[in-house]
């Protein structure tokens, strides 16, 4: 049963990998024995991945602006090169949240928003399964919903849009590469304490 969970030698994309859950997905992963490429808009990545080096983990990033379409495309093929030209895993982890009255929520927020979000998890989820499909070895895609996927949140309807869409394309992906060996799922975390979520932090 331990080897159906075994991830030696895998070659793994991380979204997100510089810090919050993202990072502890990317440092689970390495401390079980794979190869992990942080991808990050800031210097945050390349910090986390020096330090993960420092450890003895086989660890490697990448600085890519997310909203940015030949961004995110260039990042994607330095990480494939990185992990020497194949990807078992893709984690789409990388998000970011912006608050206001859902009447005053500005129209930059919004496509911020949801550009990091949802589209970056649609293209580099595309990038990945045409490399997977190509080496005919399957893979795997794990997305970051949310549960504000399904109940909505306050103040947050960008954010809870973009979750939305994160549940319902993972439906549509995994439908149509199941054929192809790629397994495509979405986990939905609940409030973590994450800077993300500092706002909302109590004071013990």
């Amino acid at each position: 049963m331990a080897d159906l969970f075994d991830v030696r030698q895998k070659k793994v994309m991380v979204t997100g990998g510089g810090g919050g859950l993202g990072g502890g997905v990317a440092e689970g992963l390495l401390e079980a024995g794979a190869e992990v490429v942080l991808i990050g808009s800031s210097d945050r990545a390349a910090l986390a991945a020096e330090a993960f080096r420092s450890r003895g983990l086989n660890a490697h990033s990448v600085r890519a602006d997310l909203r940015v379409q030949e961004e995110l495309n260039r990042g994607f093929d330095e990480a494939l090169c990185a992990l020497g030209g194949e990807v078992d895993v893709l984690i789409n982890a990388a998000g970011i949240l912006r608050r206001c009255r859902s009447e005053e929520f500005s129209f930059e927020d919004w496509n911020d928003v949801l550009n990091v979000n949802l589209t970056a998890t649609f293209l580099l989820s595309q990038l990945a399964a045409r490399s997977m499909i190509r080496r005919g070895k399957g893979g795997k895609i794990i997305n970051f919903a949310s549960l504000v996927s399904f109940f909505g949140g306050q103040t947050v309807p960008a954010y809870a849009a973009s979750k939305g869409g994160v549940a319902q394309l993972t439906k549509a992906l995994c439908n149509d590469w199941a054929r192809y060996g790629i397994n495509v799922n979405a986990i939905a975390p609940g409030y973590f304490d994450t800077e993300m979520n500092a706002s909302l932090a109590m004071d013990e």
